[in-house]
């Protein structure tokens, strides 16, 4: 792809009320916690009058233990169900790529593979899969889980869960059913049909997907992993991958050891969007800019703080992160290993740590002016260290609401953000291929 072609890429990914942990608390915030449709409507028709890409949907399923631990003092980040909300968002959006989260150790191949099928048909074409494969313990809990696979094994099952899911899709024909015969009585060619039989080491199916191939053949894969494991999860499978980065440098580096593993998997580099966190405080000003992130800091705990599975907060907040025999959780292995190395790198303390990390959740952070913001914006995609944002907002409505009224017509103007949406499906928007039909003869 040339350079003259390469736009960027923005996705949004919205909690309730701002990915900040004290977003709930800040003054603009007015809202509470029972589901609000119209309140996810608004924020995706706003996405798509600034023609982002990508609304995307978190699932946090199973984590009401985790909330209660906390002695609610932290506000849940309660949604609708992905494909439930989503569905509705389709029916009055037309263009923006819509991605659910599905965690591959809580459901099964048929199931997943008939909801995108159908959310892809709802939407006309706009279906994304976020695969997941954390296994968190209050989680398991839910489901009645008591084993916890390795790290690996958790990569291993999503693998197979998505060739399965694929294999269910090209299960008929792209035009099985567009050509019925009533003079004959057919309805369907019989040679249309391609049953699975499919016997894994996580999965067995049998049978045929009970509804037509999704129209774009497949939802666009997304995936998010900075782990050795992921990275290479994210070359042979992704088609957009979420990461983190807090320096260019680092992005720089992620980008060029993925790109640089999909060839060996017969893959060209623009066939992966990667998409760091970008969490972003725009004002008039630098300094407007930068007394409303204030605002949000000064509400930040720092008294109850663990890492790594230890309780710190009998050591000075004010202190150097201690040297402590740290076990890695087998669930965000690159976000641990990010928050050490920054800690380590910047001599941080812990607040600093803390104010640093934990309230980007390890993303990029943007606070100042138009300028500024759009200068690191621009300064990232041209000098790859992303191929786009996925854009965090650390508080809403506002936050959100001031990035498109602000920073979108910003890169628009400079040239390289879109300013009309260029295809009718989520896959021609981002500039990738709709795959064929390997079961089907026509194409072999």
């Amino acid at each position: 792809m040339s350079e003259q072609k390469r736009q960027l890429v923005l996705n949004i990914f919205l909690h309730r009320f701002g990915h900040h942990p004290e977003a709930w608390r800040h003054p603009s915030s007015t809202d509470d916690g029972r589901p609000n449709l119209d309140w996810w409507i608004k924020a995706a028709k706003l996405a798509e009058q600034a023609k982002f890409h990508t609304f995307f949907m978190a699932d946090f399923i199973g984590r009401s233990g985790e909330i209660t631990a906390q002695t609610g003092r932290s506000a849940p980040n309660y949604q609708f169900e992905p494909f439930t909300l989503l569905s509705a968002i389709a029916a009055v959006t037309r263009h923006i790529g819509l991605v659910a989260t599905v965690n591959t150790n809580f459901d099964h191949p048929y199931h997943v593979a008939r909801k995108f099928t159908s959310l892809d048909h709802l939407s006309g074409g706009r279906a994304g899969w976020n695969v997941v494969s954390s296994f968190g313990a209050h989680t398991a809990k839910n489901f009645g889980y008591t084993h916890e696979p390795t790290h690996e094994q958790r990569y291993e099952r999503a693998a197979e869960f998505i060739e399965l899911a694929k294999s269910l899709w090209d299960s008929w024909d792209d035009d099985a059913f567009d050509h019925p015969r009533r003079q004959d009585g057919v309805f369907f060619e019989p040679h249309a049909a391609h049953p699975v039989q499919h016997q894994g080491t996580y999965f067995s199916s049998d049978g045929l997907l009970d509804f037509p191939r999704p129209i774009q053949g497949y939802p666009v894969f997304v995936q998010a992993g900075n782990s050795d494991t992921g990275r290479e999860f994210a070359a042979r499978v992704a088609e957009m991958t979420y990461c983190s980065a807090q320096s260019l440098d680092v992005a720089q580096a992620f980008y060029a050891d993925v790109k640089g593993r999909m060839a060996k998997y017969g893959r060209a580099e623009d066939q992966l969007k990667i998409t760091p966190g970008l969490s972003v405080v725009v004002g008039e000003s630098d300094q407007e800019a930068q007394d409303r992130f204030g605002e949000l800091q000064e509400l930040v705990d720092v008294s109850n703080v663990s890492f790594g599975g230890f309780d710190l907060s009998g050591y000075p907040v004010d202190g150097p992160l201690p040297d402590l025999p740290y076990q890695e959780d087998a669930n965000g292995k690159g976000r641990f290993r990010q928050q050490l190395e920054l800690a380590r790198r910047e001599n941080l303390s812990i607040r600093q740590l803390v104010l640093r990390f934990r309230v980007s959740r390890g993303h990029l952070q943007a606070v100042g002016s138009v300028k500024t913001v759009a200068d690191l914006i621009e300064q990232w995609f041209v000098e790859r260290g992303a191929d786009g944002f996925n854009v965090v907002p650390p508080y809403l409505p506002q936050g959100f609401e001031d990035f498109t009224r602000l920073v979108v017509p910003e890169l628009q103007r400079r040239g390289i953000f879109r300013t009309e949406y260029s295809g009718s499906t989520f896959r021609e928007n981002l500039g990738l291929d709709r795959p064929a039909n390997p079961r089907d003869p026509r194409h072999a």
